[in-house]
């Protein structure tokens, strides 16, 4: 063995090593907010974006849904304070160089997932209750994990949640909240801070990171908004980080950004970023990244002490937009965050047919999730049962949407449309066959005129079902086709309304999304693909006694792209072993 090969052996073992034991220390989750309109990623070590776990997302900070449009590339709570040796120290839960903070091994530790009014026991946090429509709830320390890099921790636990909240006017923006406390010793002179690496744009562009940045000082809000035009485009809504709590006069706050090379990079650099007092004048005339720190203090916590910290990440369709739905942050504040809900969602059926489908849904048996029946103590009227009708939604894209509205039924009273709950069923036809269609049933309530709330509808989310028309498979061979022959690599499938071909992958379409279909395939059958020259480069076995076709994404079972050419194919019904061949085109 060459000492190149021993070195990258030994290397990779080493990295094995340090892979193993830190999952042997900790259990590492995520969850995505997606009941509303943003799409957020959260993670049981502190972060905004995946940072260690294993999200499979390319967008992290998604509004609106399935915009593309990003909005964090990196961000995270930074604590810093003196611990009693006198040492000065910042432990961040995201910062460019490291991760700080740790959940333990124990399957307590990882991320928990609460619907409003919901009651769930977790280990730290008994008889927690569910406070929006999304809540996630996950505890970290600095110290679970010992041997980070230039790290000492100043020992500290947060008991992190995150709500998300279902309809409008409270759909755009999502709620932080942190429990900080010191678990060893005292901390002097603590400040607290969120750092952002914000990346307002589309991010598949060639430069999307031309931001402009704007704070108000009365209420420590900071305002990152695409600078227009560039590379992406102008970007629907900037992303707004609003401090809600604790606003104690009488501390002092920093605002400082700064460019990649010169971040803070270690202790002294980040606790001065955070204590200077600074308040840094608006970017609005050189827009470029933004890596933002913003922080107040200073706090003297003894061991048991909890600070409290509630930050709000703010969207909206436009700058004014956002600013609006942060100052409405405060009407939300006020309630405690309890706000009118929609009601519970119906239980849904769907089943596809030829060219079409058909959608039931009901009330389930159980009077507490019975939507019709359900009671809403924040409502400031006196309606006793405020549900008011049920919405069908389809969408061609995904179970994110963006969804078209298709049929509305409502009880007959003083609010249109009036149409009577008289059927619980739903049919369409003239749709594709073989193609992958969405639809969700809503329910929705009436609106609480009493505190000029608006009607609450259920996310599409919580009903969402995929369903693909079609015929049953033949009996045998013998009408197998291939969609479409000639297939064209200069046409834009994936651009079809319903797309043919879909981005397999978060943010776009790439070569291994390209798509034909075998069609009129029998339930039991294999199916071999041949170049001209009669060599074989894939086969598909196909067993579904309910579809009859297979999708193929035209690479070869070395998994190369296929080239420009004629092709043959065979189909062997395996129940009887009757054959039929036939051949396709590909024009790249």
């Amino acid at each position: 063995m060459k000492i190149s090969q021993l070195l990258f052996c030994v290397t990779l073992t080493a990295l094995c090593s340090a892979d193993a034991l830190l999952s042997q220390q900790t259990r590492l989750d995520w969850k995505l907010h997606n009941v509303g309109k943003v799409r957020q990623v959260i993670t049981n070590m502190g972060t905004l974006n995946p940072a260690k776990t294993n999200f499979p997302g390319l967008v992290y900070s998604e509004f609106p849904p399935n915009s593309n449009e990003e909005h964090l590339f990196q961000g995270g709570l930074w604590i810093g304070g003196v611990n009693p040796n006198g040492d000065t120290l910042v432990s961040v839960t995201q910062n460019h160089y490291s991760n700080e903070f740790y959940p333990t091994a124990s399957r307590g530790d990882t991320i928990w997932s609460v619907g409003r009014g919901d009651t769930v026991q977790i280990p730290y946090w008994p008889n927690y209750v569910g406070l929006s429509d999304q809540d996630f709830v996950c505890r970290y320390s600095d110290d679970n994990i010992t041997n980070i890099e230039n790290h000492t921790p100043l020992h500290l636990e947060v008991i992190q949640t995150s709500h998300a909240w279902s309809s409008t006017p409270v759909d755009e923006f999502i709620i932080l909240k942190y429990k900080i406390i010191p678990k060893k010793h005292a901390i002097k002179n603590a400040y607290v801070g969120l750092w952002i690496h914000s990346a307002v744009g589309v991010i598949n562009t060639a430069n999307y990171i031309d931001e402009n940045l704007i704070y108000d000082k009365t209420l420590h809000m900071v305002t990152v908004q695409d600078n227009k035009g560039g590379d992406d485009g102008t970007a629907i809504s900037p992303i707004i980080a609003r401090v809600l709590s604790p606003t104690n006069p009488a501390l002092k706050w920093s605002f400082n950004y700064y460019e990649h090379e010169t971040m803070p990079h270690d202790n002294v650099q980040e606790y001065q970023s955070m204590s200077d007092g600074v308040i840094m004048e608006d970017r609005l005339d050189q827009p470029s990244r933004a890596h933002i720190v913003f922080s107040s203090g200073p706090y003297d916590m003894k061991v048991g002490d909890t600070i409290t910290v509630e930050i709000a990440l703010v969207f909206g369709y436009g700058t004014k937009a956002a600013t609006k739905n942060a100052a409405y942050l405060d009407f939300m504040k006020n309630k405690g965050f309890k706000v009118p809900s929609p009601p519970t969602a119906p239980t849904v059926k769907i089943e596809p047919r030829s060219k079409g489908i058909h959608l039931s849904w009901f009330p389930p048996a159980d009077p507490a999730l019975n939507p019709e029946l359900y009671t809403d103590p924040n409502r400031g009227d006196t309606v006793k049962y405020p549900f008011e009708g049920y919405r069908i939604y389809k969408s061609p894209k995904g179970k994110n949407g963006p969804w078209t509205l298709m049929a509305q039924y409502d009880i007959k009273d003083n609010i249109p449309p009036n149409t009577g709950l008289t059927t619980y069923e739903y049919d369409e036809t003239g749709l594709l066959n073989n193609v992958e269609y969405y639809y969700a049933v809503t329910a929705y309530s009436k609106p609480d005129t009493t505190i000029n709330f608006p009607s609450q509808e259920t996310s599409t989310t919580a009903t969402a079902l995929t369903v693909i028309p079609g015929t049953l498979p033949p009996k045998t061979v013998g009408t197998v086709g291939v969609v479409p022959n000639p297939y064209r690599g200069d046409i834009p499938y994936n651009s079809y309304d319903p797309p043919w071909e879909r981005a397999s992958g978060a943010r776009q379409w790439m070569e291994q999304d390209r798509k034909i279909q075998f069609v009129n395939l029998p339930d039991n059958c294999e199916i071999r693909i041949y170049s001209i020259a009669g060599d074989l480069v894939y086969t598909i076995y196909h067993l579904d006694k309910s579809l009859g076709y297979e999708n193929w994404n035209l690479t070869s079972s070395a998994g190369q792209a296929i080239s420009s050419g004629i092709y043959l194919f065979t189909v062997q019904d395996k129940n009887n072993g009757q054959v039929q061949a036939g051949k396709f085109v590909i024009i790249k």
